[in-house]
């Protein structure tokens, strides 16, 4: 057997899913058409892997970390010429398929450990986004973080991430994943999320991305306190309540209270106060 005298390991955070109605969720999320060339993070056993290869895809990549399960990957599916592996850490081997191409999707179960720094792999930032987005991703996560990502302003689970997120991708919710899914079942519950990259076109410009990451990490550093105090040092005290009166918030509420639009509309308006001349 490919996988014989294997064990799930802490280390890696491994957790294999074996619910073949949230296998055929994420399938149907991820949309695969003929020319789709898919990159999965963290391929385990092949459950996903084998899903994703009875699709139409053109090519399949699978990156993983644990050189035990590689083994048995290649064992596994050795005879599928659209399959691809690259054994390594994914946030910092390459992620390009075999032929040096970029994938056009990302359909993974992502080890917990490493979810917010591989976001950032795979989406890039407000202020630094990857060149080329994914068309979609496709990702099973902890459901705290998914709740996150797709919260809404005035939730309590609403945060720097759900804003740069949301100002990055449209995010939907796919479907939950309990414990049981898993084997080992993890102590946390899980969810599947649909992440739908923006255009370029789409994106905020480099200066406004800027200022935006700028109020959210001071913002969102002392979340608890209203944005009076929290942004004190941006602008003096009757400019800042001036560009508050204009955007029609009030500096008595604190930062998620606002939404990512509103976040946008305040760094405007700070970067043109930037460019307004000091009065002699």
């Amino acid at each position: 057997m490919a996988f014989s005298g294997h064990h799930a390991r802490k280390r890696f955070a491994q957790h294999w899913l074996i619910d073949a109605a949230v296998l055929t969720q994420i399938l149907d999320a991820a949309d695969i058409q003929p020319d789709d060339r898919l990159l999965e993070v963290g391929a385990g056993r092949g459950a996903l892997t084998e899903r994703l290869l009875a699709s139409s895809a053109s090519a399949v990549h699978a990156v993983e970390l644990d050189r035990d399960l590689v083994s048995g990957l290649k064992q596994r599916f050795a005879d599928q010429a659209r399959f691809s592996l690259q054994e390594g850490d994914v946030l910092s081997v390459p992620l390009t398929l075999a032929d040096g191409r970029a994938a056009t999707k990302v359909v993974a179960n992502i080890p917990y450990n490493i979810t917010g720094p591989l976001l950032e792999r795979l989406l890039g930032r407000l202020d630094r986004p990857v060149n080329h987005p994914y068309q979609r991703l496709v990702l099973l996560l902890q459901k705290e973080v998914a709740q996150r990502i797709r919260a809404l302003p005035g939730q309590s689970c609403f945060s720097a991430l759900s804003v740069r997120l949301q100002l990055l991708a449209r995010c939907t919710t796919v479907c939950p994943v309990p414990p049981r899914s898993f084997k080992p079942p993890p102590k946390v519950h899980s969810e599947v999320i649909l992440i739908e990259p923006l255009a370029p076109e789409q994106r905020l410009e480099p200066l406004l991305a800027k200022r935006v990451e700028s109020l959210l990490r001071q913002a969102f550093l002392a979340r608890r306190k209203m944005l009076r105090n929290t942004l004190a040092k941006v602008l003096p005290a009757a400019e800042l309540n001036a560009l508050a009166d204009d955007l029609g918030i009030s500096l008595q509420q604190r930062p998620q209270e606002l939404s990512p639009a509103t976040w946008v509309e305040l760094a405007r308006g700070l970067n043109r106060a930037d460019l307004v001349d000091p009065e002699p």
